[in-house]
């Protein structure tokens, strides 16, 4: 993943296209080149019988300039930074700024890939790909672009539906505050949530949630666990990501709805979903609830319940069960 700046200095997280999908993508371009100069030499050669040397010779050369630049160029313009290559690949190529490619932008690339891939063997485009940051041949730098991946892996990163009882309020939050160093340490808690120990998985919870919730606002409703406070406010982040890079590279894109097409669910009271073989949150009692089902205080961070007393033979207190369970 990596962040680009929109023209209103807006944060936008893109998934920028790896290199295996790159060069599977510049195959397929150059095959389809390929074929379209020679079926395109095959009709010169028939209709330009009896013509001057010359003659052929200039338009066997502007055919050539004409496939070679003319087709990544023109594809990449009408489709908004998709060539034939790239649709196949799921790959478009966009602005450094988040926006849809211009005319200007396709003819640096595609003059520069003349230079890169024909004449050079594609030595600068690797070359330069493998040095930079966010995977730019010279192409994309002279054109200040940058190849996105529009397809995400289904197993790339954490689980991060939306859980349905906290949809309407994400929608309502105020996300401008918050640093990319505490959004990428609970991403990090999320991917790893299975690794870790119960009581870990606690711990690193509220801690975490704690330090987000100092950034974001209005806080949650009573009885959000952690883990489904951080994945409610980075599933509604990249929601709202997704929205704004929808908007600038012109595809459709309803703000009301969910990711499936579904609209939103009105404000629920919080209250985890059963999941089999999970065990279930534990009836109302007089005793305080754990930490974890514990509502978060005026300032979003979790109030901490009294220390419990160790177990006999000095083992620590077991985590409390009951609550939020993540998707398997």
């Amino acid at each position: 993943m990596s962040d680009v700046v929109t023209g209103e200095a807006v944060v936008v997280e893109v998934r920028v296209a790896q290199l295996p999908s790159r060069a599977a993508a510049l195959l397929i371009d150059i095959l389809v080149q390929l074929v379209a100069l020679f079926g395109a030499s095959l009709l010169i050669g028939a209709l330009a019988w009896g013509l001057d040397e010359a003659l052929t010779t200039m338009i066997y050369i502007a055919l050539t300039v004409l496939v070679l630049v003319g087709y990544p160029v023109i594809s990449e313009t009408l489709s908004r930074g998709r060539s034939l290559g790239k649709l196949a690949l799921g790959l478009r190529v966009v602005s450094d700024d988040g926006g849809p490619e211009r005319f200007r932008q396709a003819l640096f690339r595609g003059l520069a890939g003349m230079v890169e891939f024909w004449m050079l063997s594609g030595a600068p485009a690797l070359i330069s790909s493998l040095i930079s940051e966010k995977g730019k041949r010279l192409g994309d730098i002279f054109a200040g672009t940058i190849v996105i991946s529009e397809r995400g892996p289904a197993q790339y990163g954490p689980p991060l539906e939306m859980p349905p009882q906290l949809a309407s309020w994400a929608a309502t939050l105020e996300l401008s505050q918050l640093p990319e160093g505490v959004s990428a340490t609970a991403r990090q808690y999320l991917m790893r949530w299975h690794d870790l120990s119960p009581v870990i998985q606690h711990e690193m919870g509220v801690r975490i949630a704690t330090e987000m919730s100092a950034f974001v606002s209005p806080p949650p409703p009573p009885g959000v666990p952690p883990f489904a406070y951080l994945t409610a406010v980075l599933a509604e982040r990249r929601r709202r990501d997704q929205v704004r890079l929808a908007q600038r590279t012109g595809t459709a894109w309803n703000a009301q709805q969910g990711p499936d097409g579904t609209p939103w669910p009105q404000q629920q009271t919080y209250a985890p979903q059963p999941h089999q073989g999970a065990p279930q949150a534990p009836a109302p009692s007089s005793h305080p609830r754990p930490a974890h089902q514990q509502p978060y205080g005026q300032n979003g961070s979790a109030e901490q319940p009294a220390p419990q007393s160790p177990q006999p033979g000095g083992q620590p207190p077991g985590p409390p069960s009951g609550g939020f369970v993540p998707p398997a």
